[in-house]
């Protein structure tokens, strides 16, 4: 992958800040630091610049990546300012499986431009190998939010390892959600479909986590997953029976097969989120998606204590607040409920789903100024979700992610 980002570099020059000094390391090429070099007059320097990037560039390009590496920390130390040589040095360093010393690159480079989409990108999967998980995917996601150049092979690299950073922090929603955008492309790679299943399993782990001996159930969840998210009910029902029928008590699998249910038969996925709290009582997502189920059906006193439970169960789940909030208000229990709604707006500020709700209990409280406000919020995050969701977001290429070991 990093010769094509390489390749890839001086079409996504843009104009270069200062930000601080830097220094580049040049001990993974076997060339000893060098001290700064003598202060020389602007036209000399420029001429040896020139002529060091040159070599730089011959060396790269004939895949002498040590010698490119001196040469590009030689120009750096010239012109720290030079932002495709921070780009050169970062990819050859990724190339070279020094992450380190390539997640230090793109951390100059983004400092210089913070606008270089693909320099975020590259920093996040710098990031995600040396495990600095938080950081990584505050990176992707500047990189997925800037655009990558239509640079398609990075994009699908970048979005594979964004879903996988959800799924071990849990947010399994977040990740599917993701994962679905390969949908458009058809990309059904096995490490893709190996991601869907850990979703459905709700399993946080990272691809080279997973059990030994949950590998298969995962595979098979993640057909399901796949085909659900390409809604091919036929497909992913029979990948659900497989599942079921092979696993009958591993946890989440119920679950996942009652959320599959649940625009079909809901009764029948109803029936699922009970046998997954007959096996995991204290699965606070069934919880919520039943007492979801019930509010739906006008069925607060049920769904009361679901919500309560779950919210009790997972305090920091802000669809949990959610319900809650919405059964009290039904209930007529409207101080508790504005309480319970405002805390999950407080969880998921960016929630349009929270905004709307929490509106509808201020106006119920007769406090119409605050009412107003968080109307204004979620027609605006609306919008943004809805633009999100234009069809053809992300033009990644049906080809597998080539993730690094």
């Amino acid at each position: 992958m990093a010769g094509l980002i390489i390749k890839a570099a001086t079409l996504i020059a843009a104009t270069i800040v200062l930000v601080w000094p830097v220094e580049v390391s040049a001990q993974s090429s076997g060339a000893s630091r060098r001290r700064p070099a003598k202060v020389q007059p602007p036209a000399q320097q420029g001429a040896e610049f020139d002529q060091v990037v040159k070599r730089a560039d011959d060396a790269r390009q004939a895949s002498r990546l040590d010698e490119a590496l001196e040469m590009y920390a030689k120009a750096l130390q010239i012109r720290p300012k030079w932002a495709d040589g921070w780009w050169y040095a970062g990819a050859i360093f990724y190339e070279k499986d020094l992450y380190a010393q390539a997640r230090d690159a793109f951390r100059n480079l983004v400092a210089l431009e913070p606008n270089r989409g693909p320099a975020w990108g590259m920093l996040g999967l710098c990031e995600f190998q040396t495990r600095e998980f938080d950081r990584a995917v505050i990176s992707l996601q500047r990189g997925r939010s800037i655009g990558l150049s239509d640079n398609r092979e990075l994009e699908s690299v970048v979005r594979y390892h964004t879903a996988l950073l959800y799924i071990r922090f849990a947010e399994f929603e977040v990740a599917f959600d993701i994962l679905k955008e390969f949908l458009s492309v058809g990309n059904q790679s096995p490490r893709v479909v190996e991601a869907f299943g850990m979703t459905l399993l709700r399993m946080p782990f990272l691809p080279n986590e997973v059990p030994a001996d949950k590998r298969d159930q995962v595979l098979i969840a993640g057909r399901a997953g796949y085909a659900m998210a390409a809604r091919h009910l036929e497909e992913a029902r029979a990948a659900f029976v497989e599942l079921l029928k092979r696993y009958p008590e591993a946890p989440n699998v119920h679950y996942a097969y009652g959320v599959f249910l649940m625009h079909q038969d809901a009764d029948a996925a109803l029936k699922e989120f009970q046998r997954e709290l007959e096996i995991s009582p204290s699965h606070h997502p069934a919880m919520v998606q039943m007492a979801f189920e019930y509010m739906k059906r006008g069925d607060y006193e049920t769904a009361l204590p679901l919500a309560e439970k779950s919210v009790e169960l997972a305090p920091k789940m802000y669809p949990a607040r959610n319900v809650l909030g919405r059964v009290l208000l039904h209930l007529g229990q409207v101080e508790r409920a504005v309480r319970e709604l405002e805390e999950g707006v407080r969880l998921a500020p960016t929630s349009p789903e929270m905004r709307f709700a929490l509106a509808r209990a201020y106006t119920r409280a007769g406090r119409q100024a605050d009412a107003r406000r968080e109307q204004e919020v979620f027609k605006q995050l609306q919008e943004e979700y809805e633009s999100r969701r234009t069809p053809g977001t992300g033009s990644a290429d049906g080809a597998p992610p080539q993730e690094k070991p």
